[in-house]
Formats: C-alpha cells, structure tokens, sequence
C-alpha cells in the first residue's frame, strides 16, 4: 500500500502537470482518456487484467502469493519478494492515479492562466520554466491533500487485490477476519486504518506548512 501510495501521488501530479502544460493537445486527450478509463474500471477487474497479461500470457511475474512456492521464509531474498509485489503496488497505484491527474490538472490550467505566470512568460521565460518557478508551489497543496485523502481509497482497494493475487497483506487479513467472525482482529485492523488515514491528514498539515510559509503565519496567529 505505501509503494502504491507513493507511486500513484507522483505520476498522477506528472500527467497532470504535462496534460495542463499541453491542454487541447493529443497528449492531453491521451491522459484524460487514461484517467477516465481507469476511474469507471473497479479495482478487482484491472487486478484480474494485471494477472491475466502479465502473470498468465507473458510470464513476467509470479500469479501470486508474497514468496515463491514451496521456498522458506528464511531462503526467500529481497529480490523474490520485490519480483512478487510489484503487480500488486503497480494495480493499486494505476487506479489511484486517475483522480490525482485529474484534479492536478484543472488545478495547473488554472495556475497557467493566471497573472503572475503570464507576467513570468512575457518576461521570457518558457511554460517550462514558469511551472517550475512559480507554479509548483500553488499546485502541491491540492495535491497534497488528494494524496493524503486517498489513504482510505488505497486500503479499500487493496482489499480486493491482496485476494485476486492471494497476497498476505492488511486487506487480505480483513477479510479473513470478517469471514471467520474473528472481532479481535476486525478491530485492531480498523483501528490501524483509522491511524493510517489520521497520519496522512498529519502529515498533510506539516507539509502545507513547509511549502506555503503564509499558512505557518496563519497558523501561528490563529
């Protein structure tokens, strides 16, 4: 869940950076397109896609499970397990990209038509470099708080990949519980969620601290 976490927070601020940077363009329509499949696709079918492509017709990775079969807790290295939970995070982190583009996206059309970036252009420098220098600052405050909110999003969908990939993970340990009426279990599970999602709001407050110095003086002052 953190590598999906991570994953889908920076590449869907790229896309929808590039896609804000290129509006009305092929390669705007090509990652609209993408964010909008996605976001109508639920998360168990693009797990199922994942496994079939990859795991069945290719052979790329393993069908399932965290270890190979059949091999030792102690004989399995870093390698076997990277190897075994890259399609699981890559699953999570592609359904999570859409919302993040999207919003990233209205959000750097807006910066990109605004004053301060215009003034930036007209003293020459290019929609690059007017980005970078003052335009990052204004859209990772939206970002941030989309990537912070979607911690629930990532748990709840893990639910339902950790089963299609039989992998032994949070998600995977709620729904054992619930079948087998283990309550104990259900609600140190629910309780550790409830923490996940309440450090994400956490952190999203000290970042927005660290990126915006006016809402530390706000802060400060309220």
């Amino acid at each position: 869940m953190s590598i999906a976490w991570v994953l889908s927070g920076v590449i869907g601020f790229v896309l929808g950076v590039v896609a804000a940077a290129h509006r009305g363009s092929v390669v705007d329509r090509i990652v609209k397109g993408y964010c909008f499949v996605l976001a109508a696709s639920p998360t168990f079918w693009v797990a199922l896609l994942m496994l079939m492509v990859f795991s069945v017709a290719l052979g790329w990775f393993p069908v399932g499970f965290s270890a190979p079969i059949g091999k030792a807790a102690a004989e399995v290295t870093l390698s076997d397990a990277l190897h075994h939970i890259v399609l699981p995070a890559l699953t999570l982190s592609l359904v999570g990209v859409a919302n993040i583009a999207l919003h990233t996206r209205e959000k750097a059309i807006d910066v990109l038509l605004s004053p301060y970036l215009r003034f930036a252009r007209a003293r020459g420098a290019s929609e690059s470099q007017a980005i970078m220098r003052h335009g990052l600052r204004n859209l990772a405050l939206p970002a941030i708080t989309l990537q912070c909110a979607q911690i629930a999003e990532i748990f709840g969908g893990s639910v339902l990949v950790e089963q299609v990939f039989s992998y032994p993970g949070l998600g995977q340990a709620a729904v054992t519980a619930g079948i087998g009426g283990d309550t104990a279990l259900l609600a140190g599970i629910a309780l550790v969620s409830a923490a996940l999602v309440f450090g994400g709001n956490f952190i999203a407050d000290v970042l927005y601290g660290l990126i915006d110095p006016k809402m530390r003086t706000k802060a400060a002052h309220g």
